[in-house]
């Protein structure tokens, strides 16, 4: 159905205007006389483009809505009445367009579930299908509930690793910055004065011919350097867009010293709050890990779990697989193995997530504590050896003119 701007009189002649979902401008005026009003004016109405980023939809559009959804859900209102005031209340055009949308298909007669997979760029396949699986099991406000649970969970996650990355991008772009401005401007000014002191009648230290050769290079070959930088940004970002340069690269970034365990965890506390949830709201297994690695972030973590998946249909346990993958510690392979037996899986999941969330944090805190002094020593002692360099040629004349 398309949107209708209508305008029309009433019995005492006043005039009025809206818009209506219709089929054709036949059926708004069909409607609008059913109403006791005599149309004078119907059109289409324009569409809006909008420009967006990504899907348009923040985590935190997510998490508000969702929670928002399952108080109005348990509080028995209709799913579609539900719809209409959070897409009239919600401030992101994009997503109120989006909620306008799924509101249309669910008054067609679709499932819920239907309708949102039909954006799938907001809503992905976890999402959809637990509604689906409240749905079928009539427990939908519970769901949302476990989903707002996890929304905010992941957020918080994210948001801890985020962190972690912020503080070393920010220091080096400005170390970045300030060694360009040392090797462009600094540094060929001390070199004017040097050789108007020394008048070519004595050499300059070691360090300080090194620094100034350097600064030489920079200015003459910036270009080709600017060049070959931007040349190896687009390379790397193009490799990592190809199956087998992004599962390298993700392989690298899991054995990287330091960053390489942070991840490790990372993945594990996402892979068992999302399994978890998804077990606990009723979604059979195989279902559930195809979810799972699509939604794990890493590839290589991916094909590990997709591996399991494998092995599971074929009638082993989980806990076997996961130990053969050499992704998942021995700890957590032996708390999902006693999980399996106890009939408790989805609960032992969720216990792992919670112990491992708190892991994340505590390692993201020690990497901070780590690397501040790291980028501090960096950034300081560059600076630090250019400024030695530049007064080493200052002191040796100093003792020269005392010698003499």
């Amino acid at each position: 159905m398309a949107e209708f701007v209508w305008e029309a009189r009433g019995r005492a002649g006043e005039s009025r205007k809206g818009v209506m979902e219709a089929d054709s401008e036949a059926a708004v005026e069909e409607r609008l006389r059913s109403q006791a009003l005599s149309p004078t004016k119907v059109k289409k109405k324009a569409k809006e483009f909008n420009i967006t980023i990504g899907s348009g939809v923040g985590l935190q559009d997510i998490v508000t809505f969702t929670r928002l959804f399952s108080t109005m859900i348990n509080a028995g209102l209709p799913i579609v009445q539900c719809l209409d005031i959070l897409g009239s209340q919600t401030e992101n055009k994009f997503f109120a367009n989006v909620l306008k949308d799924v509101k249309s298909g669910v008054e067609s007669g679709m499932t819920l579930s239907d309708a949102l997979r039909k954006h799938p760029k907001v809503f992905d396949d976890l999402y959809t299908n637990l509604v689906q699986a409240g749905e079928a099991g009539g427990i939908l406000d519970t769901v949302l509930q476990r989903l707002a649970q996890y929304a905010e969970k992941s957020q918080a996650l994210r948001r801890q690793v985020k962190g972690a990355m912020i503080y070393p991008s920010v220091v080096l772009v400005i170390f970045v910055g300030v060694l360009g401005v040392l090797l462009g401007y600094v540094i060929p000014s001390f070199k004017v004065v040097f050789k108007d002191l020394s008048q070519g009648k004595a050499s300059l230290p070691a360090l300080t011919e090194m620094v100034i050769t350097a600064s030489e290079l920079f200015r003459q070959y910036f270009p080709l350097i600017f060049l070959i930088s931007v040349a190896s940004i687009w390379a790397l970002v193009w490799w990592y867009r190809q199956p087998r340069g992004k599962f390298m690269i993700h392989t690298i970034a899991l054995r990287v010293p330091v960053f390489g365990p942070l991840l490790r965890k990372v993945a594990v506390a996402r892979f068992t709050r999302t399994l978890g949830t998804l077990l606990n709201s009723g979604v059979p297994i195989l279902d559930a890990l195809d979810i799972v690695a699509k939604t794990a972030g890493n590839v290589v973590v991916e094909q590990a779990i997709q591996k399991t998946r494998t092995k599971i249909s074929e009638g082993q346990n989980m806990a076997g697989p996961l130990l053969e993958t050499n992704i998942f510690p021995p700890m957590v392979v032996q708390m999902v193995g006693v999980g399996e037996q106890t009939g408790a899986l989805d609960a032992m999941l969720s216990k792992i997530a919670d112990f491992y969330e708190d892991v994340v944090d505590v390692a993201v805190g020690s990497l901070t504590k780590l690397i501040e002094p790291a980028m501090m020593v960096l950034l300081g002692g560059t600076v630090g050896v250019v400024l030695i360099a530049m007064y080493l040629p200052i002191f040796s004349m100093a003792g020269a003119i005392k010698s003499d």
